[in-house]
């Protein structure tokens, strides 16, 4: 048996999100399984390094399989994307040593939240970012952003009914930037991330970028540790998994 890493891009608009789920909703892990099993003959467990909700993309998400078929590693790519849907495609496949594990091993994703600013709705960009109707003020978004560097404890940015004890979080990267005319970007990278926590961060800077809240208030907001004290959860179709980054260690043979 060989262990397989597969790199994803996909588009979540179709999907109910990363996780196989009861009641045979269509899901990227499921697609996969289903896609793989096709190529290699046999059932296969995927396990990727984490959950995306219903509706959020991803660039760079990574998955583990294990397989005995004859299927060279570079090639899983082709072969997979024949049978793969459309808004589903591997982007590279890689052999790993058989301790790897795509979710356990990770030393820091990078997330990116998508703001469009337009009185009206743009098709090219509407699936893939949050309408703001008014200008919005990123450099006020980017100071609030850096408040978020570090190791904090997160639960203002927790989503409510979360069962998860630890809330403390250590965000090595956080920028709002304009990389167009009409367009912000909100990025922000970590090892770990509460569930629906960059949605609601994306919603909190979208009130510091209308100016309803100053950018110091970030702080504030993280020492209330209270979700009440936050914005709102910004929609899914903003949010993009754009890589997952693993230590130079965990892809050594020994």
């Amino acid at each position: 048996m060989k262990r397989i890493l597969l790199t994803i891009e996909y588009n979540g608009k179709n999907t109910c999100g990363w996780q196989m789920q009861a009641g045979g909703l269509r899901s990227v892990q499921g697609e996969l399984t289903r896609a793989l099993g096709e190529v290699c003959g046999h059932p296969v467990r995927v396990t990727g390094s984490g959950r995306t909700d219903g509706g959020v993309h991803a660039l760079g998400q990574t998955a583990h399989f294990d397989t005995d078929c004859a299927v060279p590693p570079e090639k899983f790519p082709f072969a997979l994307n024949i049978v793969l849907p459309p808004d589903i495609k591997v982007q590279a496949a890689r052999e790993v040593p058989p301790r790897f594990h795509a979710r356990f091993d990770v030393s820091r994703k990078t997330y990116r939240y998508r703001y469009y600013i337009s009185r009206h709705p743009r098709p090219l960009l509407d699936d893939f970012a949050l309408q703001v109707y008014t200008p919005l003020d990123a450099e006020a978004m980017n100071a609030a952003a850096a408040f978020v560097v570090g190791r904090h404890d997160f639960a203002s940015f927790k989503a409510e009914g979360t069962e998860v004890r630890d809330t403390v979080r250590v965000m090595t990267a956080a920028r709002v930037f304009e990389p167009a005319p009409g367009e912000v970007w909100f990025e922000i990278s970590g090892k770990g991330f509460l569930y629906n926590m960059v949605r609601i961060l994306a919603g909190t800077l979208l009130l510091v970028g209308r100016r309803k809240l100053p950018p110091e208030a970030m702080k504030e907001i993280i020492e209330a540790k209270d979700r009440e004290a936050a914005g709102k959860t910004a929609a899914a179709k903003g949010l993009c998994l754009v890589r997952v980054d693993y230590p130079e260690e965990a892809f050594l043979f020994k």
